[in-house]
C-alpha cells in the first residue's frame, strides 16, 4: 500500500518508517526537520519537507493517493502548550485537519494516530488506567489529542475512515530528541555523557508507564494490520519513578554522578500507567522490553551516538 508518515523524520516516526519499508510498503514522510532528522529518514522513503499546515499538503495527496495515514506530527510539549495553546492547536489541531481533508477527497482509508495516554487520562482514579478511565486532561496538548480522537470518530461516522487511536505511555528509546522538555529519558542520557549533572524536579516522586519505541512500533504495525476502527493503550502497565530511571541510566552512563533534586513542577501529574489488556486483546500486542532492559540499550545507543 501506498503509506504517508507525519513526523516520518522524529524519533518515533523513523522507526515507524523502518518497520513499513521492511514490510514492502510505499512510504512517503512528511517532516518540517523542526525536531527530526533528514538522516533519520530510512532508503526507500520518499521525504516531502514541509509543515503539516501546508496548502502542500492536499497537492501531495492529489498526486500519491495516500491509502493510509500514520500521523505522529505534533507540538508535543506540554508545557509550550501551556504558555501558547493558540500555537498548541494550530499544529495539533488545524495540521490535523489539513491532512484529513486532503485525504478525505483523495483516496485515503486509514488513519492510525498516535495520541497519548497520561496526558489524556490525567491524575488517575484508578491504576493501571484503562480505555474507560475517566478522560481528563490538564494540559491544552493533552486537549487537542482528544479533540483529535473526537475528530476521527467524525470522519468514521460522516465519511467511513477507519482509525486507530494509540495512547502511549511515556515513549523512549533510540533517536529520541534531547533538546527540549520532552524525553527525560534522553534528556538524562545525554546530559550523564557529558558529564553535567541532570536535576531531578521535586522528590522524583511521580511515576510514569515507560514505553520502548521498539514495542510502540510494534503497536503501529498491529494496528495496521487491524480490521475496523477503536482507540487502545500503548504501554506496559509497570510504574517507574524519576529516582529510578535516574539510578538505571546512571549505572549504565555514569556510576558515580550523585543525585541532585530542584524544585518540583507547579501542576506536574504524580502518576501514570497504563493497562494493556484490551489491546493486547484486539490487536494482539503486548509489550516484550522491560524498562531496565529498555534503558540499557538506549543509553547505549546515546554513547555509541557520541564515541561515534
Amino acid at each position: 500500500m501506498t503509506v504517508l508518515v507525519t513526523g516520518g523524520a522524529g524519533f518515533i516516526g523513523s522507526h515507524v518508517c523502518d518497520a513499513l519499508i521492511a514490510l514492502g510498503h510505499s512510504v512517503h514522510a512528511i517532516d518540517d526537520l523542526s525536531g527530526g532528522y533528514q538522516e533519520q529518514v530510512p532508503d526507500g522513503v520518499t521525504l516531502h519537507k514541509m509543515d503539516i499546515r501546508d496548502a502542500g499538503v492536499e497537492q501531495l495527496w492529489e498526486r500519491y493517493h495516500f491509502d493510509t495515514l500514520f500521523h505522529l506530527a505534533a507540538q508535543m510539549d506540554v508545557r509550550k502548550s501551556v504558555s501558547d495553546p493558540r500555537f498548541d492547536a494550530d499544529i495539533n489541531i488545524g495540521g490535523f485537519l489539513n491532512l484529513l481533508e486532503a485525504g478525505r477527497e483523495n483516496g485515503l482509508k486509514k488513519v492510525i494516530f498516535s495520541s497519548t495516554g497520561g496526558a489524556i487520562y490525567g491524575e488517575p482514579d484508578y491504576v493501571p488506567q484503562d480505555e474507560a478511565h475517566v478522560l481528563q486532561p490538564l494540559s491544552p496538548y493533552g486537549i487537542t489529542k482528544l479533540c483529535s480522537e473526537k475528530y476521527l470518530h467524525f470522519y468514521q461516522n460522516t465519511h467511513g475512515l477507519e482509525y486507530i487511536a494509540l495512547r502511549y505511555g511515556n515513549v523512549y528509546g533510540p533517536r529520541q530528541n534531547p533538546h527540549g522538555e520532552a524525553g527525560v529519558v534522553a534528556i538524562f542520557s545525554e546530559r550523564m555523557i557529558d558529564g553535567v549533572q541532570p536535576t531531578i524536579n521535586g522528590d522524583g516522586l511521580q511515576t510514569r508507564d515507560y514505553v520502548f519505541v521498539k514495542d510502540v512500533v510494534a503497536a503501529n504495525m498491529a494496528a495496521l494490520s487491524y480490521t475496523g476502527s477503536g482507540i487502545f493503550n500503548v504501554g506496559t502497565g509497570v510504574e517507574t519513578n524519576v529516582v529510578e530511571l535516574f539510578s538505571h541510566l546512571r549505572d549504565a552512563l555514569a556510576p558515580s554522578m550523585p543525585v541532585q533534586h530542584g524544585p518540583g513542577m507547579p501542576g506536574e501529574q504524580k502518576r501514570s500507567v497504563l493497562d494493556y489488556q484490551l489491546t493486547k486483546k484486539m490487536l494482539g500486542w503486548e509489550p516484550t522490553v522491560d524498562v531496565v532492559s529498555g534503558l540499557q540499550q538506549t543509553a547505549k545507543w546515546f554513547k555509541d551516538r557520541r564515541e561515534g
